[in-house]
């Protein structure tokens, strides 16, 4: 049973705190018997050390009543830094410390939004690639120089690092961890308790200029349920423009302007979870997933799947399945070997 700590820190934003709390907590329906071990840690301050467990949060205070510390997020296998109170500020000296401690031990290390700031100031960040809000990106730039940041995407994933944009974006995180984990049948089940996109792809844009549509059936809803259907045909953009009964330009406009790719890139990420998901649920040769995925030949799979994943399909699937199978009979697996977006 992997175990996620969750740093509390006083006064930081309740909105990224909720989403880990809500999505790794234990009342999910149909879970996985190996499920995660949640701990919300509470991170003392020397400004506002309280004895009592109570957090001030946007200007509210609230009571975490947690039997968990600084020791437990050292132990965790996962560890979250939802936000900071104050990116301007320096972060509290034992979530540093802590940090470091649990990544020296092979903890995985995670934050959402401003918690970027946090991950930079205990060096997990230097020399890497890192995402943030993008109202924070110049400001993280400024004061950690050795980090490169990309205001741009939704989430890097180094394996062992993960830093995500804000708001919303902390949910594509948390479906991120749970594929990589348990697998895409998981993740699918728990976006769609959600109701939220099964799998946003960490380079596709956090920030996109959508003006508000002139006619309510401007959705592209319907002709990405219509191509989700269809991928395993050699869809083109003349094929998905006739359906949305418009101009090709027209709906690459469209399309960029709602998801922040462009319809091909978008069909080949739908192709590569559809993949991943017959490679983690069926025993069907590398051929025939790449056939039934709508990527044609097992070596146009294996070269879009390295590239996107980071491994082969056939490692993949290996090494899916062997983790499945050791997490079921030891708990506090360390090391995973399957990462997606593998950031320069």
């Amino acid at each position: 049973m992997p175990s996620i700590a969750i740093a509390l820190t006083d006064g930081m934003p309740f909105f990224e705190l909720a989403i880990p709390g809500h999505i790794f907590g234990n009342d999910r329906l149909q879970l996985p018997p190996d499920w995660y071990d949640l701990r919300m840690c509470q991170i003392a301050t020397p400004e506002c050390a309280n004895p009592e467990g109570e957090v001030p949060l946007a200007g509210a205070r609230f009571s975490t009543r947690t039997p968990y510390g600084v020791e437990e997020l050292i132990t965790a296998d996962t560890v979250i830094v939802p936000a900071t109170a104050d990116v301007h500020g320096d972060p509290p000296d034992e979530l540093v410390a802590a940090l470091r401690e649990a990544h020296r031990r092979g903890a995985r290390a995670v934050s959402f939004c401003s918690g970027a700031f946090t991950l930079a100031a205990a060096g997990l960040l230097d020399g890497r690639t890192a995402a943030t809000h993008w109202m924070y990106a110049t400001l993280l730039a400024e004061r950690y120089p050795t980090v490169t940041v990309d205001p741009t995407v939704l989430y890097v994933d180094h394996g062992d690092v993960l830093t995500g944009a804000g708001a919303t974006a902390s949910i594509d995180v948390c479906l991120h961890l749970i594929r990589e984990d348990f697998g895409t049948g998981v993740a699918n089940s728990v976006a769609r308790q959600l109701v939220a996109p099964a799998h946003r792809p960490g380079g596709q844009a956090q920030y996109i200029e959508t003006p508000l549509p002139e006619h309510r059936d401007d959705s592209l809803a319907p002709v990405l349920q219509w191509a989700t259907e269809r991928l395993r045909e050699p869809l083109t953009v003349a094929d998905l423009a006739r359906y949305a009964h418009t101009s090709p330009r027209t709906l690459v406009r469209r399309f960029h302007a709602t998801t922040g790719t462009t319809p091909m890139q978008w069909l080949q990420s739908q192709r590569i979870a559809r993949a991943r998901e017959l490679l983690e649920s069926t025993d069907l040769p590398v051929d025939r997933v790449a056939d039934i995925a709508g990527l044609g030949t097992a070596a146009n799979l294996r070269r879009h799947f390295t590239r996107i994943v980071g491994v082969p399909p056939a490692d993949y699937r290996r090494t899916y399945r062997a983790g499945r199978e050791g997490r079921k009979g030891q708990e506090g697996q360390e090391g995973r070997t399957i990462r997606d977006a593998k950031a320069a």
